[in-house]
């Protein structure tokens, strides 16, 4: 029977995906603001209201793709509790490895063309920025949550943090698409990651020679 929860939610994952292909498919053909809502939903077979249903603002026919990346450093540390630093360190080496789209270091065509599409667009460039806030925040949030971690401590540390991850994947993207195969470039973004990971554990006095 279609009134089975699984089957709605089903129906409901398929409408959803087919709703940001077509408009993804729209947006790399012809730029981002030049496609309307309408011409998305028709591509779609979808009323506008439906589509406002899924994706409340048309940047998130796009920036959806990295939602479900904006608490991922948070619940590593909730995972990981007592030993968050390194945890963090590992599920970024893990995500290198796996050539992992959020760390930049994968060369898949269609991955490349959305990151192009991304950073070619400023009100997409905002949302990844705010994806960046929100992803830092709820870090920061996790980590006042630890035992001895005063609310301060966890937003420098969250900031910190963040800064780095943001930095190692723009570097990792920005080299991908300039056609090196992402193999290619994956021993060097190792050797950035644990660079980045030792100043965030050692400090930045140690690595800038000051007192």
């Amino acid at each position: 029977m279609d009134d089975q929860p699984g089957l709605r939610e089903r129906k409901k994952q398929r409408t959803h995906e087919a709703i940001s292909n077509a408009a993804i498919d729209l947006f790399l053909e012809h730029g981002f603001d030049q496609v309307s809502i309408s011409q998305v939903a028709e591509a779609a077979e979808v009323s506008r209201r439906t589509l406002f249903a899924y994706f409340p603002a048309k940047e998130d026919l796009v920036l959806h793709r990295v939602a479900d990346h904006e608490t991922e450093s948070a619940r590593v540390v909730r995972a990981h509790p007592t030993a968050p630093l390194a945890a963090l360190r590992a599920h970024f080496l893990d995500g290198l490895a796996r050539h992992d789209p959020i760390t930049g270091l994968c060369d898949i065509p269609e991955v490349l063309a959305l990151y192009r599409l991304i950073t070619s667009t400023p009100s997409l460039v905002a949302g990844m920025l705010r994806f960046r806030a929100n992803a830092e925040h709820a870090l920061a949030a996790e980590l006042a949550g630890l035992p001895g971690v005063p609310p301060r401590t966890a937003r420098l540390a969250a900031a910190q943090i963040a800064a780095v991850q943001w930095r190692l994947s723009m570097d990792n993207h920005d080299r991908v698409a300039t056609g090196v195969p992402a193999t290619t470039a994956y021993p060097g973004a190792v050797a950035a990651a644990e660079h980045g990971f030792d100043l965030l554990s050692h400090g930045l006095a140690p690595a800038l020679r000051q007192p």
